[in-house]
């Protein structure tokens, strides 16, 4: 390992560390609905509004809130899964992969969606964080994230179905657009090849 190498491994982190990260944005999300469903859902309108110029900052909250308990559970094990996976690598490598996520997927979402629709949910970002996490190893030319990548695609590559407009409860917007997002996240840290 060269001088150089070392700033890049001493931003990893540890399985413990970033299960216990995970785990409190977890409870936020958990916490939030709870706060949304006692208030008589008075959170949902911070999703986001197709081409509404009031709504763009909702980019940013609609991921934490989601349309009932239901949608949550649908989310939390891959959000909490693979948000440990991006974040052993380092809370920048996490910050810089969830804001591109979330800004592509928030804008597909806005520029894209039917009038009239409200999208809210973490999906968008399970499906960035799916995407880098599969496609990364092939721009770092690193074997253990190709394999971690391979190992993801058998776990969860039937999630990618989400980017089609199969369903009209569901966005597909925010698939489509948070699985580009971690693609362009994974392709600009093709330079970043962990020991």
């Amino acid at each position: 390992m060269s001088q150089l190498d070392a700033p890049a491994r001493s931003r990893r982190m540890g399985l413990l560390p970033a299960a216990v990260a995970m785990g409190v944005l977890v409870v936020v999300l958990w916490v939030l609905e709870g706060v949304d469903q006692a208030t008589g859902n008075a959170l949902d309108p911070y999703g986001i509004e197709p081409r509404q110029l009031d709504s763009l900052d909702n980019v940013f909250y609609a991921p934490w809130l989601h349309g009932g308990y239901a949608h949550l559970v649908s989310n939390t094990v891959p959000f909490f899964v693979l948000g440990v996976i991006v974040l052993m690598d380092g809370w920048g490598r996490w910050l810089r992969t969830s804001l591109v996520v979330v800004l592509v997927s928030g804008a597909a979402v806005w520029l894209f969606s039917p009038p009239g629709s409200l999208t809210l949910g973490a999906s968008g970002v399970v499906f960035g964080w799916l995407t880098y996490l599969m496609v990364r190893g092939f721009y770092s030319r690193s074997p253990g994230q190709v394999a971690t990548g391979v190992v993801l695609f058998l776990f969860y590559g039937g999630l990618l179905w989400g980017v089609l407009p199969t369903d009209a409860g569901i966005s597909w917007q925010a698939h489509a657009g948070g699985a580009l997002g971690g693609l362009l996240t994974a392709r600009s840290a093709r330079g970043h090849r962990p020991d």
